[in-house]
This record gives structure tokens, C-alpha cells and sequence, in this order.
């Protein structure tokens, strides 16, 4: 197996500071995009929940027609 040069190991070691570096930033930006991301509040789960239950309501009405 061909040894490296001086020159292949310094240009090995800094991609992988690179490749280091980039992992770092995107563990960052990751965990500052979650952090930002607002708490369903009360009145929007509720709203869901209502959604839910109109969907579900419409599906039996549906159901009833259908088989009438």
C-alpha cells in the first residue's frame, strides 16, 4: 500500500474538520428548529378536535346513506 504524503494528510484532515464543522451546524440548526416551533395552543387543538369530529360525523352520515 502507497504511503501518503505530507500534502494528502493535511488535504484528509481538513476535509474532515469540514465534514466535522458541517455536522456541528446542522445538529445546531436543527435543535434551534425545534426549539422554535410554537406550542399548539389550546384553541388550535380544540379547532382540530372539532374538525375531527365533523369528518367523522360526515363519514357516518355517508355511511348511512349509502346503505339506505
Amino acid at each position: 500500500m502507497a504511503k501518503l504524503s505530507q500534502e494528502h494528510l493535511r488535504t484528509m484532515l481538513w476535509i474532515g474538520a469540514a465534514g466535522l464543522a458541517v455536522g456541528v451546524a446542522v445538529v445546531a440548526v436543527r435543535f434551534v428548529m425545534v426549539q422554535r416551533r410554537p406550542q399548539p395552543d389550546e384553541t388550535s387543538r380544540r379547532i382540530q378536535e372539532l374538525i375531527d369530529e365533523a369528518n367523522q360525523l360526515l363519514k357516518t352520515l355517508d355511511e348511512q346513506r349509502n346503505s339506505a
